[in-house]
């Protein structure tokens, strides 16, 4: 599934939420609550993959790996790809297009930071030099060939102040990107000052739970004028405390006998995996017997 799914969605005048995955698995249960559009997060993904932060540990041929797995087990999500930095400079973001659109991602986030990176909600974050941002907006641009949704972010709003983040939005959009993305804006004001002045554009609201940024609904923030709003941290955070929960019961009492309203049953996880189609197919295909 590629960007159109995304353009069409926003041009019918939907707000657009997106919850992030990390791997196989939170992307399916992400299709099957319904989401028609899901955030392949790096955060979430060192975080699964590695057990370490956002800090640009992630290689591009680690996140290409992932987000291939995550398209090819809920096909029906369109999934956009966080590309960090591009993983260099101009030549290196044409090869994560490439790597993205042919893993089956329907979007990118590009940012403006140094690499390494860091998460946009954590603090020491610096940015490279406008232009040079620009240069790999526009060459994402150019090497796209699949109608990849490209979503320029800029974490200058930290690193700089909101007015140097403001201009680098203003000429990601004049280069002709699919939406902005002014990250960690700290009040309802700032949003306010984002959209009125970058108009006629998309913009993305990152909800990060105990962010900088004020959680707010859909509903509320497409009154602010911003439509694609991602969740990107939501599934990752449940993940970890029901784990942590169910492991520490079973470390303390060695069975969840009496604990099993903290499962999801056998059942329904093989619901989740198909189980029941693969039986068809062990079927379909089974030798018969000898006679």
């Amino acid at each position: 599934m590629n960007g159109d799914h995304i353009r069409s969605r926003l041009a019918a005048g939907e707000t657009v939420l997106m919850p992030g995955v990390y791997d196989a698995l939170s992307a399916r249960l992400a299709a099957d609550a319904g989401f028609p559009v899901a955030f392949l997060s790096g955060y979430a993904t060192s975080a699964s993959l590695l057990a370490l932060p956002d800090f640009g540990y992630l290689t591009q041929g680690e996140m290409a790996d992932v987000a291939r797995r995550v398209c090819r087990a809920a096909p029906e999500l369109a999934v956009v790809v966080d590309a960090d930095t591009g993983y260099g400079n101009a030549l290196n973001t044409r090869r994560t297009v490439e790597l993205f659109e042919s893993a089956g991602g329907a979007g990118i986030f590009l940012e403006d930071q140094v690499w390494p990176k860091k998460c946009g909600h954590m603090a020491g974050k610096r940015v490279v030099p406008r232009t040079d941002w620009l240069s790999k907006l526009e060459a994402a641009i150019d090497a796209r060939t699949q109608g990849l949704y490209v979503v320029a972010r800029t974490d200058a709003r930290s690193a700089v102040g909101l007015d140097e983040a403001i201009a680098r939005a203003q000429a990601a959009a004049a280069l002709g990107v699919d939406a902005i993305f002014v990250e960690a804006p700290e009040s309802i004001e700032e949003m306010q000052a984002v959209a009125e002045a970058t108009p006629g554009t998309v913009r993305v609201a990152n909800m990060i739970e105990a962010g900088r940024t004020p959680l707010m609904t859909p509903s509320e923030l497409h009154e602010l004028g911003f439509d694609l709003i991602v969740s990107p941290l939501t599934g990752l955070f449940a993940a970890a405390r029901s784990l942590a929960t169910a492991y520490g019961v079973l470390a303390a009492k060695g069975t969840l006998r009496d604990d099993l309203g903290l499962l999801t049953t056998f059942d329904d996880f093989n619901r989740v995996v198909r189980l029941d189609d693969h039986y068809g197919l062990e079927a379909r295909y089974q030798a018969p017997d000898p006679a």
